[in-house]
């Protein structure tokens, strides 16, 4: 699974819900404000948890946007080393959106949230929790009507997208299996035709 960078500006936000992201393809940074003096013991114990998956940035330098340009920095870094990493944004702070749009135009993977149960993450199935993925793909398909993808390469890419792009291909290509020995598709070469059950 990739991994799913999570970075908190902690002047904009300070309730955190940290112990929403114990698994390990969650890491997280929180950048802490010059004048912030404190951190809260359960922000602090949260991040405790997460042991080296988790740091601080204490921002040294005053500004209205120094929080804003560490964070821009550490994305353009960790997208370098990382490129196929999902960075997730906590921020009430709109001043982010335009350098999302930017990076997302040459293809990071980024968002931001104003609080991390807003994660998508956090709210779809995993390939682990059977049947569930199948249900959530039923359901999608079911919605697109005569829209439905007509080849294995599009419903591919309609998967992916509906799991928050943090499936890999091999886990795609499970469910895709897991679909037609279920008889709800039939692949003939490329092209895909349904028999979906009734929603």
């Amino acid at each position: 699974m990739r991994t799913n960078y999570v970075l908190i500006d902690f002047e904009s936000v300070q309730t955190t819900s940290l112990e929403l992201l114990v698994h390990q393809h969650f890491k997280v940074i929180v950048f802490v404000g010059a004048s912030q003096a404190k951190v809260p013991f359960e922000v602090a114990a949260a991040l405790q948890t997460l042991g080296s998956r988790a740091q601080y940035i204490k921002i040294s330098g005053h500004g209205p946007n120094a929080l804003d340009f560490h964070i821009a920095y550490y994305i353009g870094r960790l997208a370098t080393a990382e490129p196929t990493a999902y960075f997730h944004i906590i921020s009430k702070d709109t001043g982010f959106d335009p350098l999302i749009k930017h990076l997302r135009s040459n293809k990071v993977l980024v968002s931001r949230f104003k609080t991390i149960p807003e994660l998508p993450i956090l709210k779809a199935p995993t390939v682990k929790s059977q049947p569930e993925p199948i249900a959530v793909i039923l359901t999608k398909l079911h919605q697109m009507k005569a829209a439905k993808p007509r080849t294995v390469k599009t419903l591919s890419s309609t998967i992916k997208s509906l799991f928050n792009n943090d499936l890999s291909q091999e886990q795609i290509a499970l469910l895709v299996q897991d679909l037609k020995k279920k008889g709800y598709l039939e692949v003939a070469g490329a092209k895909v035709t349904y028999a979906l059950p009734a929603p």
